[in-house]
């Protein structure tokens, strides 16, 4: 749905919004919110507008089966798209995205795709969630530490709070530092390295998330995960 409290061109399935509408409502939104909109007149930023809440548009709210969970958006150009991890069809897969099919067909066999478009997973209840949901072309980070991930944690408490046995699949240390946000009674986490050349060796591939995470749907008679790209 078009909502005119969020900013221009933003998308939000309306199952999100319901669960999430006071947030839009905060001090911090709308100073993040200003923020976003003075730096989109002096700055490329990524992704475009329409894809800021994409993850949220892909999988609505009780269709969410596995939370993997980002830092922000690619840098590049063309390459962010408001899914963690993911690229567009035609752009080369960045290396993290490459050992991730690596693992995926080390685990469960299946072919590493021909391209690095995840939207297939999202459709299978994977939410494909980046804690900084902007960033400016070409630095990385630059819009962390402004008001995105207080709204992404309150989006980790809602979906632990409102709903049980989902995964969530945390790669590398700033995602683990999630796990404090999530009832661990109701819910899986999985924790590996993360899938960067400079630590998937020691500690990413290996760790059979992706089968894991199937086998602990099916232990709770959920559909499990097609993987399949």
């Amino acid at each position: 749905m078009e909502n005119n409290n969020i900013t221009q061109l933003i998308r939000l399935h309306t199952s999100w919004y319901e669960m999430l509408k006071t947030e839009f409502d905060q001090p911090y939104f709308q100073q993040l919110k200003q923020y976003l909109i003075a730096e989109r007149e002096q700055y490329i930023i990524y992704p475009p507008g329409a894809f800021i809440f994409r993850a949220f548009d892909s999988t609505p709210f009780n269709c969410v089966k596995v939370v993997l969970i980002g830092q922000d958006p690619y840098h590049g150009q063309g390459q962010a798209e408001g899914l963690s991890f993911s690229v567009p069809h035609g752009i080369k897969a960045p290396p993290s995205l490459k050992n991730i099919f690596k693992e995926l067909y080390n685990d469960l066999g299946i072919l590493p795709p021909q391209h690095g478009n995840l939207t297939r997973w999202t459709q299978e209840g994977v939410l494909l969630l980046n804690a900084v949901l902007t960033v400016r072309a070409g630095q990385p980070g630059s819009h962390s530490q402004k008001g995105w991930e207080i709204f992404t944690d309150q989006v980790i408490r809602t979906l632990s709070a409102q709903r049980t046995h989902l995964v969530f699949l945390l790669w590398g240390r700033y995602a683990a530092e999630k796990s404090n946000l999530i009832d661990t009674e109701k819910h899986l986490i999985l924790k590996a390295a993360h899938p960067s050349p400079y630590s998937a060796a020691t500690g990413f591939f290996g760790c059979k998330h992706f089968s894991k995470t199937n086998q602990y749907l099916q232990k709770h008679n959920i559909q499990p995960v097609n993987w399949q790209l």
